[in-house]
């Protein structure tokens, strides 16, 4: 038996490897061990080694051991993608290092930035039955502290030998970053899984497929020849299972950062980088990086006492920050979301434990919001793994409290298209929205918070945008178009002025909109379409009605129920929903239930952990299991002094048995209460909701689509999900059939459909649910003009053989490529 004792390569915070945001690291395909959340810029060696490989983009090293024992230190997640950008390596292959030498520097800013973590995995590749014992707990950890114990029993087990005729099959590497750990760890797997004896060989260099390592050793690049040789009674079923694998196409994680999904469009724009839409619009302007500079931080500190009261100070000084308000209507509810992670007591005891075993309270918050951050994105619910980000953003605010530093925010110019890598909130906040004129972003999502944020300020936004974002350099032109979810850098003449002509246009039509102020919408030939508008404030009540919202479709009020420890009382909803009321002065206000649980959970609810919490107790099921919290909303409701201005709505109806509930409740109430009745609505969330439309309006006196969870429902894809963005699409077929059945079996009933989704604003898809018989439009504020513009300029006519045609597309891209024909036909 021998037994190798690994130390810490990397000073951070150690973490088990299930909590690793990638499933072939997480779920061992790679091998076992553990992973350190980086707070240093160093990797040194976790032993006495020999240096078998450093990867051609630097961001992982194997070492032999000795006695057979083959490791592997892959610093961060899809680090491969940075092409080697921010490491330098301190060794090279073939030589011998010393416990403790340093065999990497990298940017840790640049890691942190760019890919999907920088959770670090320390794993056993070699020998497969080695057994790892006395690994370190969770928590912070040091350089050369004591990470985990590898036992081996008798070195040099040899394999089964194969008969047989040698299969070969010659081919070209298609992975688009080489061979690197992931597709090497499949390959392995599928090897084994085989039992053929398969070597991979690449002119005078082999290696065996059931060893990482020699997979690894090969160096293999994009475009390299191959051959593939197996041997055994399954050597074929070997050969054509690692085929795929050494192609692009399976070179993709399941949790991936957005740039690894692009959507496919309909036609190819040469001049284009194609991204993902993520907030309408289209905007010609000057580009301005964004490259944010982490201070200095220091790692250790010399008197833990003085530095726990400093981050109790910090701690104060962002609080009150926070609390000060003037954030505006769009950022409050994410302004609240960090109040609730400055107060989250796990967070700030795991950063007092880093601060006693030696840290800085500045590396010691982030080592722990980095360690939060990688559980979340580990959670298996992508919505959920998205506050990650906020996690972050909030640890770099206590930093800058700590250290005295200010982030910069850059000083932009007129009609500035903001580039990134990724953008936090707090930064998004920071910036001069008069001169923001849109966003551009190489990672982020379209469900994330700085996308939500940039719909609701009317400022275009395409993300997932990748590597390509790299050619567009400060101060140069570009146009981004957010409806297509495309960026061009320094456009053609011809180009530039058909954006600008197509501006001028619908900034000449949004004005008239805007003149027209509240009057309702109307298509050319007359057809009244109800614009109204999606608040979650009085603040945004007020932006709706300057912006001629004819009312409100949906009122989030989930908001009043979140990042508190008590619900909130009867008086303080009926007050809330009474200054919307006010601020739409008497138009109709549709007040959506409490629609919490899957990602919006409110602790004092005591809803149940749950394996999969999208299909779980959420919307209306919370409050069908807690009547309580539902009577004391609908009193509230009840108790506003303009009460015929309101409609109730219920969230994810999946029966009319739900809806008789909640009459049943809402009825009994009123005979009680007694005054004006208040019309009862249903949510169409859920395909079930949709096919049985006409059985759920018996109950209902209107129904509103909310096409996002639709949209996720119907083609099983979490809109949340990164690595799904350039998938998950509205305008899907299924969708727009689904739509379109909800639509017709309420007319049977004369029940009216709106949409509140974001199906709504996007200004391909509207005329589309016109034609399918939608009648109101619930938007953004800022949307507002734009979508009464558009209808303006619709014919119903027209849009309804447009939809027909819709429904018969065979792609959500190939219906997106005839809505923008049509749009343009429009002009």
């Amino acid at each position: 038996m021998v037994e190798v004792k690994l130390a810490a390569p990397l000073q951070g915070w150690a973490m088990p490897l299930a909590t690793v945001p990638d499933p072939v690291f997480a779920g061992g395909m790679m091998g076992d061990g553990m992973a350190i959340d980086p707070v240093g810029d160093t990797l040194y060696a976790p032993c006495d080694a020999r240096v078998v490989s450093i990867h051609a983009a630097g961001h992982a090293v194997t070492l032999d051991a000795g006695e057979g024992l083959r490791l592997l230190v892959h610093v961060g997640i899809d680090t491969v993608t940075l092409a080697g950008v921010p490491f330098s390596a301190c060794v090279a292959a073939g030589e011998t290092v010393r416990a403790g030498d340093p065999l990497l520097r990298f940017d840790l800013d640049a890691v942190v930035q760019g890919a999907t973590a920088a959770a670090t995995p320390i794993l056993v590749v070699e020998p497969e039955g080695a057994t790892i014992s006395a690994r370190a707990d969770e928590g912070p950890i040091a350089v050369g502290d004591p990470l985990y114990y590898v036992t081996m029993g008798e070195a040099g087990a040899k394999a089964t030998a194969q008969t047989g005729e040698t299969l070969r099959h010659a081919m070209t590497v298609g992975l688009p970053h080489g061979l690197h750990a992931r597709p090497a760890a499949r390959i392995v797997a599928a090897a084994r899984e085989t039992g053929a004896a398969v070597t991979l060989v690449s002119g005078d260099r082999q290696g065996a497929a059931t060893s990482p390592v020699s997979l690894l050793s090969l160096g293999l690049a994009h475009g390299d020849a191959v051959t593939i040789e197996a041997r055994g009674a399954r050597a074929a079923a070997a050969i054509a299972a690692i085929v795929p694998l050494l192609t692009a196409e399976v070179d993709i994680t399941p949790i991936a950062r957005p740039h690894s999904a692009k959507p496919v469009p309909a036609t190819v724009d040469p001049d284009a980088a194609v991204g993902v839409a993520a907030a309408p619009g289209l905007a010609i302007g000057t580009a301005c990086w964004l490259r944010p500079v982490v201070p200095d931080i220091p790692a250790t500190c010399d008197d833990p006492a003085a530095e726990q009261a400093r981050l109790t100070g910090a701690i104060g000084a962002v609080g009150a920050a926070l609390d000060a308000g003037g954030h505006g209507a769009q950022l409050a509810s994410v302004m609240a979301a960090h109040r609730a992670i400055i107060d989250d007591p796990d967070l700030i005891a795991a950063a007092r434990r880093a601060i006693d075993a030696g840290a800085s309270a500045a590396a010691a918050i982030l080592a722990a919001a980095a360690a939060q951050g990688a559980r979340l994105r580990a959670s298996g619910n992508a919505r959920v793994a998205e506050r990650a980000d906020d996690i972050h953003d909030v640890a770099l605010r206590v930093v800058h409290a700590l250290l005295g530093t200010t982030e910069a925010a850059p000083v932009l110019p007129d009609r500035a298209i903001l580039v990134a890598h990724d953008l936090l909130p707090s930064q998004l906040a920071a910036l001069d929205a008069r001169r923001l004129a849109g966003v551009a972003l190489a990672g982020g999502g379209p469900t994330s918070h700085v996308a939500i944020l940039a719909a609701g300020l009317g400022v275009p936004m395409v993300v997932a945008l990748g590597a390509a974002i790299d050619g567009a350099a400060d101060g140069a032109t570009v146009i981004l178009d957010g409806d297509a979810g495309t960026l061009v850098v320094a456009p053609t003449t011809d180009r530039l002025a058909a954006a600008t002509t197509t501006i001028a246009e619908r900034a000449a039509a949004e004005a008239a909109a805007r003149a027209a102020g509240d009057r309702p919408a109307r298509t050319r030939d007359g057809t009244a379409v109800s614009v109204f508008a999606n608040l979650g404030s009085v603040e945004d009540a007020r932006a709706a009605a300057a912006a001629g919202a004819e009312g409100c479709g949906l009122l989030r009020t989930e908001f009043l129920f979140l990042d508190r420890e008590t619900p909130p009382t009867l008086d303080e909803q009926s007050a809330d929903y009474a200054g919307v009321v006010a601020a739409l002065a008497g138009k109709p206000v549709v007040i959506r239930l409490l629609d919490v649980g899957g990602d919006k959970p409110a602790p004092y609810l005591d809803l149940p952990a749950e394996e999969n919490p999208a299909l779980g107790v959420r919307g209306i099921r919370v409050g069908l299991a807690q009547p309580a919290v539902l009577e004391t909303q609908l009193r509230a409701i009840l108790a506003v002094p303009d009460r015929a201005a309101c409609r109730i709505m219920v969230p994810m109806v999946a029966s009319g048995d739900e809806m008789a509930q909640v009459r049943a409740m809402l009825d009994r109430l009123h005979d009680e209460i007694g005054g004006a009745p208040v019309q009862l609505g249903a949510m169409v969330e859920t395909p079930a909701a949709a096919v049985t439309a006409d059985l759920i309006a018996a109950h209902a006196d209107f129904l509103s689509i909310g096409s996002n969870d639709l949209t996720q429902y119907v083609l099983a894809m979490d809109r949340g999900n990164a690595a799904l963005a350039g998938g998950i699409d509205g305008l899907h077929p299924a969708v727009l059939r689904l739509i379109g059945q909800t639509c017709a079996r309420a007319a049977t009933t004369a029940t009216p459909v709106s949409v509140c989704g974001g199906l709504a604003a996007d200004p391909l898809a509207a005329p589309i649910l016109v034609g399918l018989g939608v009648r109101t439009l619930s938007v953004p504020p800022a949307r507002v003009p734009a979508i009464k513009a558009l209808i303006a300029r619709l014919d119903l006519g027209a849009a309804e053989a447009h939809a027909r045609t819709a429904l018969d597309t065979p792609s959500a891209s190939a219906a997106r490529a005839l809505a923008r024909a049509f749009a343009e036909e429009m002009r």
